[in-house]
């Protein structure tokens, strides 16, 4: 068994087939996973939603990207085909993994998570990668870090202002600046140490990740009726994945051709529902988590058929 989703692997990586390489998740990305209010459930079937949601937070926003390209190349069913599958592993995937795991709380436990996440990562973080660009020789992608550890230090204060709002009933939500998307290209890596491609890797899961959260905490703060905070936490979330996440894709190589961007959609979901999420089903009905193993064993049928739906547009390329 290999317990954490491949995901966690670069997408362009698993489309050669290395689809048993043992890699840990970034710790990064798993850094985002504290929840307080967590049902109870076995470590093990813990572990693995914590897993199965980085890789489901991984895939929302590659396959965002993916669908970018496939429109780039005048191809709109496939565009929609990767939207449409980026929707689902977000608001039925990730957001059902995350509702069992107890990631999502009331507006100022959110909020207390995401200025916990904005200070690890802009204090942190990004410094520590700048740096270590910057020793290697990656003086661009040492920009770039020290950029989004700017705009995560700009966040951190806008949801410390939204808190201090929540709790003392004055004042108002912080606006927040628009988005600036950025625009990714196919391509090979534009980085070259090792080191700076892993420090790239590890800030694209902890964005996606940060994305992936961010949306359900707009979700649950709209429906606490606070649509002032819906909207901090919707356009951080964007941002994360328009402006951080696109920016490190286009250092990092991770958008390919159409073809290639299937070839290695159809290898990821063919994996999570062949071998992670039924390894991950078996676990949690042994651990007598019955609704863990329901929700795994419902993925894995899901990912079936998104691994069948990216191949056939696959074969349907001229």
């Amino acid at each position: 068994m290999i317990p954490f989703s491949m995901r966690a692997v670069s997408m362009r990586a698993m489309s050669t087939g290395a689809l048993a390489v043992a890699i840990s998740v970034p710790a990064a990305a798993a850094a985002l996973l504290a929840p307080e209010m967590a049902p109870a459930l076995h470590a093990q079937s813990r572990a693995n939603l914590d897993a199965s949601m980085q890789g489901e937070a991984y895939a929302y926003a590659t396959y965002s990207l993916f669908a970018d390209q496939a429109r780039a190349q005048g191809l709109p069913s496939v565009r929609q085909l990767f939207r449409r599958t980026a929707a689902v592993e977000l608001w039925e995937h990730f957001a059902k993994e995350a509702e069992l795991r107890g990631v999502v709380g009331g507006n100022t436990a959110n909020l207390q998570s995401a200025m916990k996440d904005e200070e690890s990562r802009s204090h942190a973080m990004y410094p520590a990668f700048a740096r270590q660009a910057r020793q290697d020789g990656d003086t661009i992608a040492a920009r770039l870090f020290e950029e989004i550890a700017r705009d995560e230090s700009a966040q951190q204060a806008a949801s410390a202002k939204a808190l201090e709002v929540i709790r003392t009933g004055r004042g108002a939500i912080p606006t927040p600046p628009g988005v600036k998307p950025v625009t990714v290209q196919a391509g090979a890596p534009k980085v070259r140490a090792a080191r700076t491609r892993q420090s790239l890797s590890a800030a694209q899961h902890s964005e996606a990740m940060a994305s992936a959260k961010y949306a359900q905490f707009a979700k649950a703060a709209a429906a606490h009726g606070n649509p002032a905070l819906a909207r901090l936490f919707t356009v951080t979330a964007d941002a994360a994945l328009r402006e951080h996440f696109a920016g490190e894709a286009q250092l990092a190589g991770t958008v390919g051709t159409t073809r290639e961007n299937l070839i290695t959609a159809v290898n990821v979901e063919q994996y999570e529902s062949r071998i992670m999420y039924p390894t991950y089903a078996r676990q949690a009905k042994a651990a007598g988590d019955a609704k863990a193993a329901e929700l795994f064993a419902h993925n894995a049928k899901a990912e079936a058929g998104q691994a069948r739906a990216f191949d056939t547009a696959r074969n349907q390329l001229r």
